[in-house]
């Protein structure tokens, strides 16, 4: 399969799923709305987007997407998850071992770390999109999460304040801030590199 016959989904359950699609579209990418197993039978790779990860979890859980979505990731394909889609991704949450998520990166998030909604802020940020070298991304951090602990399997891309805000497993990307929101795509281009990357999933 070509590249240019890949599709990126979206989860299309709550949050801004929209403006991912945007900026996606404006790379040249396909599209298609994630909502049930045959959406997500019909894409290459999925955008988990911010929202409230309980209720997202709560979502996922009741139509049976959270298992569909383990499968294709144990078949390799792509995630991408900002803010809430970072916590979903994430193995545990911090303070939360009751709070369900999907378990599929080594990695142990704090929810609303830094701050609550009226404390939401945008700033500029060293991001490693390439192996060996730091950019700067402009981040919008609404309630944002960090990592506070993570396996050696992870690769870090991105700290502000010393805080883990960007990780990268294999083909799995996890994001605390909205990358979404500003007029940069270049972290949207890194995800669609690693669709490029990625075997048929």
């Amino acid at each position: 399969m070509t590249t240019a016959q890949k599709t990126i989904g979206l989860l299309a359950l709550q949050g801004d799923f929209d403006a991912h699609k945007k900026v996606f579209e404006g790379l040249g990418w396909r599209t298609a709305e994630v909502r049930t197993k045959q959406d997500l039978n019909r894409v290459n790779a999925l955008v988990i987007p911010g929202g409230e990860s309980t209720t997202l979890g709560k979502l996922l859980a009741r139509i049976g997407l959270d298992t569909n979505i383990k499968q294709r990731a144990a078949l390799g394909m792509p995630l991408f998850g900002t803010c809430a889609g970072m916590i979903m991704l994430a193995n545990r949450i911090q303070d939360r071992p009751e709070q369900p998520s999907l378990q599929l990166m080594d990695i142990v998030v704090a929810r609303n770390a830094f701050g609550r909604q009226v404390e939401s802020f945008e700033t500029d940020i060293p991001f490693r999109l390439a192996r060996e070298e730091n950019t700067i991304v402009h981040g919008v951090f609404i309630r944002a999460p960090y990592v506070t602990e993570f396996g050696a399997g992870v690769e870090v891309l991105s700290l502000f304040r010393d805080k883990v805000v960007a990780v990268r497993q294999d083909s799995r990307l996890a994001i605390a801030f909205h990358p979404e929101l500003t007029d940069d795509n270049r972290v949207h281009a890194y995800f669609a590199r690693m669709v490029e990357e990625s075997a048929d999933a």
